[in-house]
């Protein structure tokens, strides 16, 4: 069995220097080029409000 014993004091400062350190590191490896997309969107409400109304007053006296 192995055991490895370490202060709680001294792991939250390894830790917050770690993450402090890898916040403070920019990554500036990306594309910064906009994806530009071309096409149309459509979509069909359905039913009226009014039907809409109708079915769930319908639903509600079930």
């Amino acid at each position: 069995m192995f055991t490895l014993t370490m202060s709680m004091g001294a792991y939250d400062e390894d830790e917050h220097e770690r993450r402090e350190q890898q916040a403070s590191t920019v990554d500036a490896d990306f594309d910064d080029e906009r994806t530009i997309y071309h096409g149309q969107v459509e979509y069909d409400s359905g039913d009226s409000a009014e039907d809409l109304l109708d079915q769930f007053e319908q639903i509600k006296s079930e």
